[in-house]
């Protein structure tokens, strides 16, 4: 039977907080709005754009600001400044999950185009066979993400997973029906995961095949 392991991207497989903040204080700082600090804007990343514009920017045009974002991130591509490096156990958890059986998938905030490009950088295009964007689906903590995953592949609630860093990811899995395992070397905290439904919190990648079997061991 098929087992399908759902991943988050930024904060769970990448690290990719400073470059997300720098883009966030540069679309601000277009518009003379000021950025909150890193400590506040990690806190969203995992939403969509416009909804983490909203958390971090109630009454501004959140559209604008955006539409800005992407600009200056596509910019700071352009000019060699993005830096998203995997996280130290990720592709030695991916290789784990591939020796198992299990499938791969990823479901971001991200748009497709970054999501892509982020991979190929890394290598692990091939690796996932199902990828959840902010251009097709709600944002997390919506459950559509995990829904059309397990869609795609075939997958079973009781058999498949979630791991991602944050809240929404949690509140993502639980809402529909697969393990919520959060990334604990994330943006978000201990506490945070476990009060949106994580099932278990995984210290390091290394931990996260044998809490995923557990999942799978225990029926869902």
């Amino acid at each position: 039977m098929i087992k399908l392991a759902i991943f988050d991207c930024d904060g769970t497989l990448v690290d990719s907080g400073a470059t997300i903040h720098s883009a966030l204080r540069s679309a601000f700082d277009t518009h003379g709005l000021e950025c909150p600090p890193k400590e506040v804007t990690k806190k969203v990343i995992g939403l969509s754009l416009d909804e983490a514009m909203a958390a971090l920017a109630p009454d501004a045009d959140h559209g604008a600001l955006s539409r800005t974002y992407k600009d200056a991130f596509f910019a700071m591509r352009g000019a060699g400044e993005v830096e998203e490096p995997l996280f130290d156990g990720i592709v030695e958890l991916l290789d784990a999950l591939d020796d198992d059986g299990w499938l791969l998938g990823v479901a971001t905030g991200k748009g497709e185009r970054g999501l892509r490009h982020c991979l190929a950088n890394h290598g692990l295009e091939r690796r996932f066979v199902t990828l959840q964007t902010a251009d097709h689906n709600p944002s997390k903590p919506h459950p559509a993400m995990a829904l059309t995953a397990m869609s795609e592949t075939g997958a079973d609630p009781a058999r498949t997973i979630f791991v991602g860093d944050t809240g929404w990811d949690m509140g993502c899995a639980r809402s529909a029906g697969t393990g919520a395992i959060g990334a604990g070397w994330g943006y978000h905290e201990l506490e945070e995961l476990m009060d949106a439904g994580a099932h278990a919190v995984a210290n390091a990648p290394a931990d996260v095949v044998g809490l995923a079997n557990e999942w799978i061991g225990r029926g869902g």
